[in-house]
């Protein structure tokens, strides 16, 4: 008897959705490392909002923060887990090789399918598909988690874009806690990691805040908030109606001081406001205690009131422990692989010599437990970036016992103030300070736009070497100098009358996109008359600012903005939210990536959609000549070479203003790569040398592969440039025996 032979069976693309099955091994299913995730309980609201009402004080509890990290903390005491790896040193290339380019995403912009979550969104495996085409390997998610506070039985919005965080639970507004596994478990499946964020400054004035007011066990010792003793209360101002607390003026802070219960004034005010936020110390109302007592209180924040300030060095260590807590339930119940550390520079405080201000930045404490925290989530396999504002000695000296990766701050304003000028000398400037004091590029995440504005703050030439001098424009000048000169060449390029689609933001930068900063440095009067050939010159600076972000060693990052080319939102759209003065919101337009509601006009949140000047991942992807594509052969380079973890050696002098060369060492022995940049908007024969190129060395293209020159005996060699051009070529040495002396 004979059987039929069956055709030969073609094997089908297999879907995350098919492997995610239960009955795959389960060394390839993505799951928590937890024995049991942080219980959510409902607990019933029952009687008063009392601190002498136990229903009350049960309820706040099912919602505190220290309480799950004490739940969750448990689970990892006495685990051998604890000790299998390194710790102790930042490992920033490690970091970069786990995922070094990184999608930046801003929950409150990104269009969705209709009723489809934040999260559900970004767990989609097409997306996931177009990220890996792309080259992109990490989503930073922004803050997810439940943010705002606490009144009574009812919870109130966040006051700072939900870094006022107040629960470890995920904020519905934007998915679920399982869509939150879910899209870690599609990044893992694609090789990808989720990048969550942690809040050690401050909180909210969630279930925590409310459980210290009403002095609660531990929970005072989370924040820096000091009782002040009835008889005294006639030194604290009345809280208006309405409020549950008011700040204090700079004669009541003084006061406070030389009675002995605060420290008095800090450094600095950040979001000084007169009539709202004089100091950094506000006064609660009268609030009666779990003991039935009437007490009030005066707390520290660095930021909005509704941010009262951690306190890192109470002898009950419960600030520490919420914070661990936090960062272990998002990496090892959620799933997160990484953590960015928010506000992470204000964590000590310590009373000065009277007269002075009190020690509140740069502070040793803040040192020690950025390491603590880097050091936990190393622990846990993990890394942590943090996205702070230092001068380069700063970032210098955090990296060395702190963060993993370092927001790149210095460089950013920099190649916009070389696209602005058509002159590198400033960039120059900054690549090669960060050299001379022994910041490692790799150690680094080089960014195009983010969810904030174009800072231009400078701090390490306006504030830490303010008074040195520098080579800048023909003669040695001082660091202060050479800021306002960037300020305002910036500001002259970037806004006012001739380009009214980007706005100033306070004294930090300006509020604009990448494409607007673009097409105001074009000439560009008006955005909606932007036609072809002007978004074909927008592209093509873009790519070049792509090309310097990512063609040198550390984190390439990038937002959906960029991706899809969004211009800014005209003031009148977004009016309301303008009101305060914070004109960043211009430049989060709601962005759809996947065209997933191609007639939504607004996001979830509300964000009205922004111009596209790009169109959406599915439809570059078809497209060879797109943005996308373009991107993605300049990642194609960056991963083929290993530019991520290579090694800055030089920024050379050019031979023309508008370029610019960097020389960084492969992996590869005799290998080098040299990056040229064109950042003028004109043509240039540049001719690039360096004492690191040896003579009759080969010089490649790497996107071609085609020979474009040799090194000569002067140690250098020419290429042609385009306006707003950038090459990325391969040095090859040549044998040793063919070395000339």
């Amino acid at each position: 008897m004979s059987v039929e032979q069956s055709p030969e069976h073609e094997p089908s693309e297999i879907t995350y959705a098919e492997h995610y099955h239960p009955a795959r091994p389960r060394s390839l299913r993505h799951r928590a490392r937890v024995k049991s995730p942080v219980p959510r309980r409902s607990v019933t609201q029952d009687g008063e909002p009392t601190g002498t009402n136990p229903a009350y004080v049960s309820w706040l509890l099912s919602q505190s923060m220290l309480a799950d990290a004490n739940e969750i903390a448990r689970q990892f005491s006495g685990s051998g887990t604890m000790w299998q790896n390194p710790f102790a040193n930042p490992g920033p290339r490690q970091a970069v090789e786990t995922a070094s380019v990184w999608f930046t995403a801003y929950p409150l912009s990104l269009i969705t399918r209709p009723d489809e979550s934040f999260l559900a969104a970004l767990a989609d495996e097409d997306l996931w598909k177009a990220f890996s085409d792309i080259g992109i390997e990490g989503v930073h998610t922004g803050p997810v988690k439940r943010a705002g506070g606490i009144t009574g039985w009812r919870t109130t919005p966040s006051v700072d874009g939900h870094f006022d965080r107040m629960s470890t639970e995920i904020d519905p507004a934007f998915g679920t806690e399982a869509e939150f596994r879910a899209m870690c478990g599609m990044a893992t499946w694609h090789g990808g990691t989720i990048i969550d964020d942690i809040v050690p400054g401050h909180t909210g004035k969630g279930a925590d805040f409310r459980l210290a007011e009403m002095k609660y066990g531990d929970y005072p010792g989370i924040y820096h908030m000091v009782e002040i003793e009835p008889e005294d209360w006639n030194l604290l101002p009345e809280v208006p109606p309405g409020r549950d607390s008011v700040n204090l003026d700079a004669a009541t802070e003084e006061r406070l001081e030389k009675s002995g219960y605060i420290i008095g004034r800090l450094q600095r005010v950040i979001f000084f406001a007169e009539g709202v936020k004089e100091t950094n110390w506000s006064a609660t109302a009268p609030v009666v205690g779990v003991d039935g007592v009437q007490r009030r209180w005066v707390y520290l924040h660095y930021f909005k009131d509704g941010q009262p300030s951690v306190n890192w060095l109470d002898p009950s260590f419960a600030g520490m422990r919420l914070v661990i807590g936090d960062a272990l339930h998002s990496l090892a119940d959620l799933g997160s692989g990484a953590l960015r550390l928010d506000a992470n520079g204000f964590l000590g405080v310590e009373k000065s010599t009277e007269g002075l201000p009190a020690w509140s930045e740069g502070h040793p404490l803040s040192q020690a437990a950025n390491h603590l925290i880097g050091s936990m989530v190393r622990k846990l396999g993990g890394f942590t970036f943090q996205e702070l504002n230092l001068t380069i000695d700063d970032i210098k000296q955090t990296s060395e016992a702190g963060a993993d990766l370092s927001y790149d701050f210095v460089n950013r304003p920099a190649y916009h103030h070389a696209l602005a000028t058509g002159d590198s000398e400033f960039l120059r400037l900054t690549l090669r300070t960060s050299l001379d004091l022994g910041v490692d590029p790799a150690a680094l995440v080089h960014a195009l736009q983010n969810h904030d504005e174009l800072t231009y703050e400078l701090l390490h030439w306006s504030t830490g070497h303010r008074d040195d001098l520098y080579p800048f424009r023909g003669a040695p000048t001082p660091g202060e100098e050479i800021a306002e000169a960037v300020r305002a060449d910036l500001v002259a390029a970037l806004t006012g009358p001739e380009h009214p689609y980007n706005l100033i933001f306070t004294t930090n930068g300006i509020a604009c996109t990448t494409t607007s900063a673009i097409a105001a440095i074009l000439g560009v009067p008006r955005l909606d008359g932007i036609d072809d050939a002007v978004r074909a010159r927008i592209m093509r600076a873009h790519l070049l600012l792509a090309m310097f972000n990512a063609l040198q060693p550390g984190v390439f990052a990038l937002s959906g903005w960029d991706l899809c080319g969004i211009l800014t939102l005209p003031p009148s759209e977004v009016t309301a939210l303008l009101d305060h003065g914070d004109t960043r919101w211009i430049n989060r337009g709601a962005h759809d990536l996947m065209g997933a509601d191609p007639g939504a006009t607004r996001s979830l949140a509300g964000m009205p959609r922004g111009r596209s000047l790009y169109g959406t991942l599915p439809e570059q992807l078809a497209d060879e000549t797109s943005f996308a594509r373009q991107l993605q052969a300049i990642l194609a380079v960056r991963r083929r070479y290993g530019i991520a973890t290579s090694e800055q050696i030089d920024v050379p002098d050019v031979s023309h203003r508008g370029t610019l060369v960097l020389v960084h060492r492969l992996a590869e022995a005799g290998t080098l790569h040299v990056g040229v940049l064109n950042f003028a908007n004109e043509d240039v024969t540049a001719t690039v040398r360096s004492e690191h190129l040896l003579p009759g060395s080969v010089v490649t293209d790497m996107f071609t592969d085609r020979e474009v020159g040799v090194v000569d005996d002067l140690l250098g060699f020419t290429i042609d440039l385009e306006p707003h051009q950038g090459h990325s070529l391969l040095v090859t040495a040549p044998p040793p025996e063919e070395v000339r002396p």
